[in-house]
Order: structure tokens, then C-alpha cells, then sequence
């Protein structure tokens, strides 16, 4: 890992608990990691380990029950629900299993998406998000709706739509999980094109096959981390 790389991504002793009647469940239990910019990182561990809250905590999309979480210079517990928002927006792209496609909207008009409530103008965000759709080889699918796309395109489209706010993180919610091996493998290989450039990819998966793309591995069990590993460092 390069000494001088931004840290992007601070957790520390991070719980989560829920309350159901009279129980409470602890789903987090004191998460402590940190994510550097540039790291591919893959987020593993069995059904119920807490993996998928610790992604939503990560994505702004719930709140930890107690801990410290910077997410790029910004003390998240510190946020208003609205800054929260913006924050997310800008500083965060989604791809998620199921696409969450508007299925009414064409390709083009879904990755424009997140620069309309960015409040870019109409010709800004038309032009980024053909560039974008270019990127990820979909532009002669631009004018077709969700349902006129392979799933594989459907990825595409929320990779496009996840990158063109120029994010910060890309989190990877089973990216693969809808698709079949070989367009599964094709997205994995897109990813790991886009962390070469330098994206930052946070990815949840339960295939060690996907999980072996990314260059460091966490394993989570019970709510707390149990493996963390990274790829040695290859001298050519």
C-alpha cells in the first residue's frame, strides 16, 4: 500500500444494534478499518454477518448506533439528514444487484440521474452522461429502455449512472449476483479497469471467485471483522 495515498474512509469501533420488542439485536460490534484511495477492497462473509449494514453505514444509507465515521474529511455523525444527502450524491456512486433501473426512462436519462439533483444544467449532464455511456461501451444503447437490455447492459448503465458524478467511492452491493458467469466476469473485469484508473471500489460479495477481483479482502463474522487480507505487492 502506497504511504502517501489519501485516506478516504475512517470507521472506528463502529456498532449497530436494532431493537425488536423488548430485544435488542447488535448487528455491528465495534468495526474499526480504514480505506485508502485506490484500494479495491472486497467486503465477504456468511448471510447475517452484518456485511450488507456495514455497506449501508459505509453508503450513508443508515446511521451507526455508536462509533466515529470520516468519509472524506467529513465527520459523518456530525451531518444533518440534508448534507447527508448531498454528501452521498457527491461523494458516492451505487451499483447495486437489481440495477434500480427507472423503467420508464431511457438508458441515457437514468445515468442522468444524479446530476439533475446535483443541479447540473440539462446540456452539462446530457454531454457527461453520453461520455459516460460511452465508457461502458453502451453508446449505441443510449435511447433504449431498461427492458430492451441484457442485464449485463442494465449493469452497465447503473456503472455509468454510478460513475458520472465523479465520486470518490464506488460501493458494489453484489454486483454479479443477477448475471450469469461469463457477463458476470465482463463486470468484474469493467471494475477492475475503473480502479486501475484510480476509483476507489468497495464491493460486498458472497463468491470468492468475484471477491478474488479486488486487491484486499474483509471478512466479516458476528458483527466484527475476523480476516483482513491484501494481495502482496508484485515487483515486475
Amino acid at each position: 500500500m502506497t504511504k502517501d495515498r489519501k485516506q478516504l474512509i475512517s470507521l472506528h469501533h463502529i456498532t449497530k444494534s436494532y431493537k425488536n420488542g423488548d430485544q435488542e439485536l447488535q448487528v455491528l460490534k465495534g468495526i474499526d478499518l480504514t480505506v485508502d484511495e485506490g484500494e479495491f477492497l472486497a467486503i465477504m462473509g456468511p448471510s447475517g454477518s452484518g456485511k450488507s449494514t456495514l455497506m449501508n453505514i459505509i453508503g450513508l444509507l443508515d446511521r451507526p448506533t455508536s462509533g466515529d465515521y470520516s468519509l472524506n474529511s467529513n465527520q459523518v455523525e456530525k451531518l444533518t439528514d440534508k448534507k447527508l444527502a448531498a454528501v452521498r450524491n457527491e461523494e458516492i456512486g451505487f451499483v447495486f444487484q437489481q440495477f434500480f433501473l427507472l423503467s420508464k426512462l431511457n438508458a441515457l436519462q437514468n445515468v442522468e440521474l444524479p446530476l439533475i439533483y446535483a443541479g447540473v444544467g440539462v446540456g452539462q449532464r446530457r454531454k457527461l452522461a453520453q461520455q459516460f455511456l460511452e465508457k461502458v461501451e453502451l453508446s449505441d444503447r443510449i435511447k433504449h429502455l431498461p427492458s430492451e437490455l441484457s442485464g449485463g447492459q442494465k449493469q452497465r448503465v447503473a456503472i455509468a449512472r454510478a460513475l458520472v458524478n465523479d465520486p470518490a467511492i464506488i460501493l458494489a452491493d453484489e454486483p454479479t449476483g443477477a448475471l450469469d458467469t461469463k457477463t458476470g466476469q465482463q463486470i468484474m473485469e469493467l471494475l477492475t479497469e475503473l480502479n486501475q484508473e484510480g476509483k476507489t471500489i468497495i464491493m460486498v460479495t458472497h463468491e470468492p471467485e468475484i471477491a478474488d477481483f479486488a486487491k484486499r479482502r474483509i471478512v466479516i463474522r458476528d458483527g466484527e471483522i475476523s480476516a483482513d487480507t491484501t494481495d502482496s505487492v508484485r515487483i515486475d
